[in-house]
């Protein structure tokens, strides 16, 4: 019934919860039927994250540099090349997850931005979406969306916590808009406006699990199955049924993740 579009099945903190295999399952049996894991560090983890995908069925996965490591090391030196050439691996269905991330000062910007566009790039030539982080940066996000993206550029706006003006722009771009558990936070009344005006055709969820769960597990390790309370809060919030919110935001999955086929 849903699609968990974001989560982490091989983050040490997920393990807490038990193996790959033993998440996976769970999450279906509470009617998840599918599930994204998402690469942040290609140089030690894509390895993983595509064996984990290939191990499960409709379990997919993604290649990318999150910006918190766009400075680091190996990251640093991986190119558009390389990450074209890991985008043939039959599991593989998007890029990212990458962007910009002021908050932290993890990696210099001028690093964040050269490793974004070069995600980007790779993104229009292989045709495959990108899976965007934003945080406190969204004036130079939208600018590097549009410049670089030229109008042709699949992709979502993940864990959506940014201001009106980046939802508005990435809509006009032809960008999905992902929300996590953040949008049932009490204190989220900006973003819950936000979400009411996004429209039902480009809506995505997402756990970004381990990460941000959502209420009523808030503070908890979060599990792709709450990925239904993030979707049942949605339609709380939108005036429709869960049922409405799990087909198109299902739907709105496999349209934009085109390479993903459910078993």
């Amino acid at each position: 019934m849903w699609i968990d579009s974001h989560c982490h099945l091989n983050h040490k903190k997920i393990r807490d919860l038990g193996s790959p295999e033993q998440i996976i399952n769970e999450a279906k049996e509470a009617g998840i039927d599918g599930m994204l894991t998402i690469c942040c560090r290609i140089s030690d983890e894509f390895q993983e994250v595509d064996a984990i995908a290939s191990a499960h069925e409709n379990v997919w996965c993604t290649v990318g540099t999150h910006p918190h490591e766009s400075g680091k090391g190996e990251e640093l030196a991986i190119s558009r090349e390389e990450i074209v050439e890991k985008t043939r691996a039959p599991h593989v269905i998007g890029i990212g997850e990458t962007g910009l991330d002021y908050y932290y000062d993890f990696s210099p910007i001028d690093k964040q931005k050269d490793c974004f566009i070069k995600h980007i790039e790779a993104c229009l030539e292989t045709e495959l979406p990108v899976i965007i982080h934003t945080r406190d940066a969204d004036e130079d996000t939208g600018q590097i969306l549009e410049d670089v993206g030229q109008g042709q550029l699949k992709g979502v706006l993940h864990c959506f916590s940014s201001g009106r003006a980046l939802a508005e722009k990435g809509l006009e771009l032809g960008l999905y808009v992902s929300f996590s558990g953040i949008v049932t936070f009490k204190q989220a009344q900006d973003l819950q406006e936000i979400a009411k005006d996004i429209p039902l055709e480009r809506i995505l969820v997402e756990t970004d699990a381990p990460y941000l769960a959502p209420v009523p597990y808030r503070g908890k390790t979060n599990h792709p199955k709450h990925v239904q309370e993030t979707g049942k809060f949605l339609a709380e919030l939108k005036c429709i049924s869960q049922e409405d919110v799990a087909s198109h935001s299902k739907e709105n999955f496999f349209k934009l993740f085109s390479k993903a086929e459910l078993e």
